[in-house]
């Protein structure tokens, strides 16, 4: 299942806190704080839209993913 997760609330919420944080690596700020509360947030969404996050490798997927869009979008 794909799942278009930039038009999610807990995303938007997450790149306008990466956006305010001044942080450079969105790794970092998911790292820490504010920035791995909201990508919780964003992975029970991702469940709740059935896509399945239950293997660590498909969870690292998603997190790079998840990455590659904050760098692209939200600096």
């Amino acid at each position: 299942m794909q799942w278009e997760f930039q038009e999610d609330a807990a995303f938007l919420a997450l790149c306008d806190a990466f956006k305010e944080s001044g942080e450079s690596s969105a790794i970092e700020f998911l790292a820490h704080g504010e920035g791995a509360f909201h990508f919780q947030e964003l992975t029970q969404n991702a469940a709740g839209e059935g896509v399945d996050l239950s293997d660590s490798d498909s969870l690292d997927d998603f997190q790079q993913e998840v990455i590659d869009t904050m760098e692209a979008l939200c600096s």
